[in-house]
């Protein structure tokens, strides 16, 4: 829904920010709201959390924390309440680490995670994890490249494509896929 709010931090509170954006203030939630400071001008990568009666936004300061946060709440047992609560109190690159190694007792430091929960952690996330993706350099590689995803494509087959999507930056989402469709081809 929202990939990113840019905007004015105005409050902070113990579990959330406010970020002001066209006179709209939006209730953020994020993993360390004291890592902002009132009036600074912030791009919050978000997750929109939408349950029965529940509507959340989840902020994070990078592409990286977001992606973790996503992939972490995938897993049986782990709520956003947890999982923001691992990515507050944990070194994330570490983290990737514990889980790739099968660390149980890592995981097991962070509030409401006990054996059961790390083993899942483990089993879900066990070489899934990648927190230092390559970033598109344009919005359009960004798009075009989720798009082919979704049709199959992996990530050797589209780096084959990505300069002559760089190079027709200019033309339409649509007609970079159907040109990247008939090169991969």
């Amino acid at each position: 829904m929202y990939h990113y709010i840019k905007g004015t931090i105005t409050e902070i509170f113990p579990t959330y920010v406010v970020v002001e954006n066209d006179n709209i203030g939006y209730l953020i939630k994020t993993p360390n709201p004291f890592s902002f400071q009132i009036g600074d001008n912030v791009k919050i990568y978000t997750y929109v959390y939408v349950r029965e009666s529940i509507f959340d936004i989840y902020g994070f300061k990078d592409y990286a924390e977001r992606e973790l946060f996503i992939k972490l709440i995938s897993v049986k047992g782990i709520g956003p309440k947890g999982a923001l609560a691992i990515i507050a109190n944990g070194d994330i690159n570490r983290l990737e680490e514990a889980i790739n190694s099968s660390d149980v007792k890592y995981l097991q430091r962070f509030p409401g995670i006990g054996p059961k929960a790390s083993s899942q952690i483990i089993l879900d996330l066990k070489g899934k994890i990648n927190l230092n993706p390559i970033k598109p350099q344009s919005q359009k590689l960004y798009d075009v490249n989720e798009a082919l995803k979704s049709l199959g494509y992996n990530k050797s087959e589209l780096k084959k494509i990505e300069q002559f999507i760089l190079d027709n930056d200019d033309l339409p989402i649509a007609e970079l896929i159907k040109m990247s469709l008939q090169k991969l081809i």
